[in-house]
């Protein structure tokens, strides 16, 4: 029994408080995860050719080890967490940046990666996470936020969300339910090379979703596959440089309710986390079973 939450504004307000809405719909779900909790957001801008990346364990002399990938630049530890700007020289890949850091299970683990997206997440309530990260006070057009209650594997950093998908910069997911073919998936992805972080069944998540962008799917449509290959009772949410995403499955047996405006659109478990974060009326609705649904960012307005 998780929460999820999403956020998008879709008028594109540099100064909207993003980071404070999100939070407070965490906040209304804590009792539904006391375990966990943690949140990704898409900043409005980031420098062209600049990675922010974010490691965990903060070990500040793995840096070292990315001298001859490209420059690092801006290193700022928080909560046992590390995130940096990388500067990467010519084809340099996330993946070869994941590799000279020496990320592996139980050890360093790239957390997110690229040129928007930055992503916290610790053991505890969305009070605490508030007070490591200041993440109230974080702004962006997008962001997405999960609060866990464990019910199969650990609980630490490496096992709560958001997963950031990776190898796919800029692209994270949040989950609530089960993926009951994750074991067989999972050995699937493995025997190509994938490295798994976690015994969590929500890892799948990002990993499916690179596996379909890598055959040439948009996400959107890489969205829709799921459906079909990801078994069992569950609801997911993909924040992306494109936009963000929500997936119900075929079954409905977990709750999910959204808000449409002109203004956002607003996303979370239950329908508290809406009335609770956002001011005004506004009509909230249980989305169909069984789709997937993409909502593109704002095009900036032309001055």
């Amino acid at each position: 029994m998780c929460g999820i939450v999403g956020f998008l504004d879709r008028l594109d307000r540099p100064e909207f408080p993003t980071g404070r809405v999100v939070l407070a719909m965490l906040d209304a779900l804590g009792c539904r995860g006391p375990d966990s909790a943690g949140a990704a957001l898409l900043r409005s801008e980031g420098a062209d050719g600049v990675w922010a990346v974010r490691i965990a364990p903060g070990d500040s002399l793995a840096l070292k080890r990315l001298e001859s990938l490209g420059t690092v630049e801006r290193v700022e530890p928080a909560g046992g967490s590390l995130r940096f700007q990388f500067r990467p020289g010519a084809d340099v890949t996330p993946e070869a940046v994941e590799a000279a850091l020496g990320a592996c299970r139980g050890g360093l683990e790239v957390i997110s990666l690229g040129r928007r997206l930055d992503l916290v997440k610790q053991v505890g309530s969305p009070t605490q996470l508030d007070a490591t990260y200041g993440f109230s006070g974080w702004r962006g057009p997008l962001a997405i936020g999960h609060t866990r209650m464990s019910t199969e594997s650990r609980i630490d950093l490496s096992h709560s969300q958001p997963f950031w998908a990776h190898g796919v910069p800029d692209l994270a997911t949040v989950h609530n339910g089960h993926v009951t073919n994750y074991h067989q998936l999972r050995r699937r992805y493995e025997q190509e090379g994938v490295t798994f972080y976690t015994d969590n069944d929500s890892e799948v998540i990002g990993v499916y979703l690179r596996d379909r962008l890598s055959r040439g799917r948009s996400l959107a449509e890489a969205m829709s596959d799921s459906i079909v290959d990801l078994d069992g009772a569950y609801n997911y949410l993909v924040a992306s440089s494109e936009g963000l995403g929500v997936v119900r499955d075929r079954f409905g047996f977990k709750p999910l309710m959204i808000a449409e405006t002109d203004a956002f659109v607003a996303v979370a478990t239950e329908e508290i986390a809406l009335r609770r974060a956002l001011p005004g009326s506004f009509r909230v609705l249980e989305p169909p079973t069984g789709r997937a649904t993409f909502y593109p960012l704002a095009t900036p307005a032309l001055v």
